[in-house]
């Protein structure tokens, strides 16, 4: 008995000692965290339980890294149809490991053939709206999965998809955030053609451990497999959607959908601390994360320390510059000449950086054109095989469920993405039909020596760049795991080139997440920065770096989502 006490104290005492140091956290951070997941032969994380299992289960069938991205997609879509679904959008980045090579898709759709610019200007519109089937532009997730698994998938469609079709029929318990995320969007897209018969139950959204039901999308995604990427785009589901759409009013054709293609893009890449970061070009906004890290890099980022005042303030007016050239100059490159290679080179990063002031926030930067306000949800994921390839996805409907339109018996809401161009005429984002608005969905990857090193994305609007450099300076300059990289506090600056309401005189305003060091608010005050509370705005992260020499996966899914990452 007396040895069995002796055991207790010793481990209380060892506890306690490890808990007091650095922080009071046996990781050596400040802030809540845990260990990452580590496995030989496959990983996946994504932003739902049961779509992480889905994909660890098609990975240890001898499915690829991408046949398990689609099936943990396609999982997503039936239990967190809050940030996807297949009426949205999807841009992938692959790693081959045959060829040794990363190739980027780019899965957006185009804006409506017969929607004019003109038709906004005689409704005396100076804005696409939000909602409704004005914003729509052609989904294509649909395509992006059989374009992805057309180049590197293994298993049957039927296989993949089959996960998704028995939760939709059997139903899902709706996890927390998800269920917070439906409430919220109960009264917004209540009255939207088809969402309540869609995503209500009983006139309300499920809560938390309800069993939500889903059997429209269960027989859509069946009918998909039967008859495969066609039945969306030239069957029955797409004559379905364009009857839907012009019974409400729209314009979102049969045409629109028979000429939708997603596009093989190459990823863009800059070099930040001897690692090399890829984003896909416009017409998304990962470029922006480049043009950042190139401003960075001539900062001593990792010297002045996480949560430093020179950290936060050096980050900050590098989002502000890059943001203005972000509402200027990213879109579709089809339409326009988007100068990708010069705004991600270091000499522009050089001409730029001049402007910065290491003691004082800018109050403004040179204005770029307004871009549309960014709010929504959306989903990332990231898989790797046993062969080492690595996948990393991103699929939204924008605004959480997308524009609320929801056709009848198909069981999903079409995405409201075309409220993204710009009505002004004669800029780079302007509306036109047959365009592919500006994007903010984003997924990335990092290389170390021409081999893979990290597969990562962050979700939420305008916060995805800034989520990725920021998970990039925990990682390489603060010398933070991929866990702890996720789960470290957030900066989140909102204004300046976004019309959010801000004044331009205050430079925008900077939201700083909870777990920062005290008087940091106060010492940024101090060099003219703006402050503002801010709560669930710091989106969500998912990230698996390998371990070359030891052939290793290291998994990661922060708290901030329902999410977990699993490997075997």
């Amino acid at each position: 008995m007396r040895s069995e006490i002796r055991f207790v104290a010793m481990l209380l005492i060892l506890t306690s000692s490890v808990c007091a140091g650095a922080g009071d956290r046996p990781s050596g951070r400040s802030f809540a965290t845990r260990s990452e997941v580590i496995a030989r032969h496959g990983m996946a994380a994504t932003s739902q339980p049961l779509a992480t299992m889905t994909a660890v289960d098609i990975l240890r069938r001898g499915g690829s890294a991408v046949d398990a991205a689609i099936a943990a997609n396609a999982v997503l879509c039936v239990a967190e149809p809050t940030g996807c679904g297949i009426g949205g959008d999807l841009f992938a980045i692959v790693w081959d490991s045959k060829t040794g090579e990363l190739q980027g898709l780019n899965g957006s759709g185009r804006s409506p053939r017969g929607l004019t610019a003109e038709e906004f200007r005689r409704r005396g519109l100076s804005r696409i709206p939000s909602f409704g089937v004005l914003p729509l532009s052609v989904p294509g997730c649909v395509d992006g999965w059989f374009e992805l698994h057309g180049r590197f998938g293994r298993l049957p469609m039927s296989e993949l998809l089959a996960p998704a079709i028995r939760y939709a029929r059997e139903g899902v318990p709706v996890s927390e955030v998800i269920a917070e995320g439906w409430r919220s969007g109960e009264t917004v897209f209540r009255d939207q053609p088809g969402f309540a018969e869609t995503f209500l139950v009983g006139g309300r959204a499920p809560r938390k451990g309800d069993v939500f039901t889903n059997p429209a999308l269960a027989e859509t995604l069946e009918r998909i497999v039967e008859r495969g990427r066609d039945e969306f785009y030239r069957g029955s589901t797409a004559v379905r959607i364009s009857d839907f759409v012009r019974q409400h009013g729209g314009y979102l054709s049969l045409e629109d959908l028979q000429q939708h293609r997603s596009e093989w893009v190459a990823p863009v890449s800059t070099n930040y601390r001897g690692y090399d970061i890829w984003e896909l070009p416009p017409n998304g906004q990962g470029i922006a994360a480049l043009q950042m890290l190139n401003l960075l890099s001539g900062f001593d980022v990792g010297k002045s320390g996480f949560g430093s005042a020179d950290h936060v303030h050096w980050f900050v007016e590098a989002k502000k510059l890059a943001f203005e050239d972000r509402a200027r100059l990213y879109a579709d490159p089809q339409f326009a000449a988007v100068p990708t290679a010069e705004l991600i080179s270091a000499d522009y990063a050089a001409r730029r950086r001049v402007l910065m002031n290491s003691e004082r926030a800018a109050l403004s930067y040179p204005v770029g054109i307004p871009a549309a306000v960014e709010e929504g949800d959306t989903i990332y994921l990231t898989t790797a095989d046993r062969d080492r390839n690595m996948v990393s996805l991103i699929q939204s409907n924008y605004r959480g469920f997308g524009s609320g339109v929801c056709p009848t018996g198909l069981g999903f809401s079409l995405q409201d993405r075309g409220e993204m161009f710009d009505l002004q005429p004669g800029r780079m984002n302007s509306y036109a039909p047959g365009k592919r608005p500006f994007h903010t969905i984003i997924p990335a990857f990092v290389t170390k020596d021409g081999q893979p090193f990290m597969s990562f994305g962050v979700m939420g609007g305008a916060t995805q760049p800034q989520g990725h450099v920021q998970i990039l300076m925990n990682v390489l300059d603060f010398g933070m795991n991929i866990q702890e990289a996720g789960d470290a506090p957030r900066i989140l600056h909102s204004g300046s080139s976004e019309p959010t309401g801000e004044q331009m005189a205050t430079g925008g305003t900077v939201a700083l997440e909870s777990g920062f060091p005290e008087g940091l608010s106060e010492q940024l005050r101090a060099r003219g920065h703006v402050l503002k509370p801010a709560r669930g705005e710091f989106g969500g992260y998912q990230g698996i770096m390998y371990d070359v020499v030891r052939g290793v996966y290291f998994g990661a899914s922060e708290s901030r989502k329902d999410g977990m990452a699993a490997g075997y």
